[in-house]
């Protein structure tokens, strides 16, 4: 509303084991690891169900790896041609 707006905003509880496997699974996507992100997958929908609560604290723990630049590229020079 204004600039000095003292209503609070309610932001939605993160689980955090469901966050670290969010964060495994970005982590695995980086690396190109379908296994691993296929097991992370499996285990999400057994252990904590389909809730649209448990995908958004999954979805949490990726955007927060995800926001994090990567440490190092790939050199190009010594690609084939």
């Amino acid at each position: 509303m204004g600039l000095f707006n003292r209503k609070k905003e309610e932001t939605p509880e993160v689980d955090p084991a469901l966050s670290e496997l969010g964060r495994d699974y970005a982590i695995a996507k980086r690396h190109g690891d379908r296994r691993a992100m296929n097991r992370i997958v499996r285990k999400v929908e057994s252990e904590h169900g389909l809730a649209d609560a448990d995908w958004g604290s999954f979805k949490d723990g990726q955007q927060s790896y995800d926001a994090l630049p990567p440490a190092y590229t790939k050199s190009r020079s010594n690609r084939r041609r």
